[in-house]
């Protein structure tokens, strides 16, 4: 993001979403589901705090926006302060959302090409505070990160 230029208010929901992720000792990845100019669900990673083996950011603010038609989910943009993984995109690519906004895709890639060969729109905003969460949150929690990811621990 460039100096003095503002930061789009879904974006920052997500971010203030990672925050709370990271402030509950989980992975600090959020997101939020944004249906005509309007945040109808928001989650962030809680795999850590619930135990859960796929409640990552963009399932957690899927599942929280409730069960929804076919159309509100095209007429949907989901947020994410990183590239979505495998498991976000397939849910993403399941419910046709045409357009996901990407905090980050620095510290993580998730499959975009995949994403765009299947129509669905990107928009990579390499925002500084969503590096910085991971870059922090990797350096002081690898085995953490490499759990999230499916990567096995080094040296395990």
């Amino acid at each position: 993001m460039s100096v003095g230029a503002s930061r789009d208010e879904f974006l920052q929901a997500s971010i203030d979403e990672a925050r709370a992720g990271l402030a509950e000792g989980g992975i600090p990845i959020g997101s939020v589901l944004v249906i005509d100019g309007r945040i109808i669900g928001r989650g962030h990673n809680r795999r850590v705090q619930r135990g859960s083996a796929i409640l990552h950011a963009e399932m957690d603010a899927i599942e929280n926006a409730g069960r929804l038609t076919a159309a509100d989910y095209r007429r949907a943009v989901l947020y994410s302060t990183l590239s979505p993984c495998d498991m976000c995109s397939g849910t993403a690519l399941l419910y046709r959302i045409p357009r996901i906004v990407i905090g980050e895709n620095r510290t993580f890639r998730g499959p975009e090409d995949y994403l765009r060969s299947r129509g669905v729109r990107l928009e990579i905003l390499d925002d500084i505070e969503c590096v910085r969460l991971m870059e922090e949150f990797i350096r002081a929690r690898p085995s953490l990160w490499d759990e999230d990811i499916g990567e096995p621990t080094p040296g395990a």
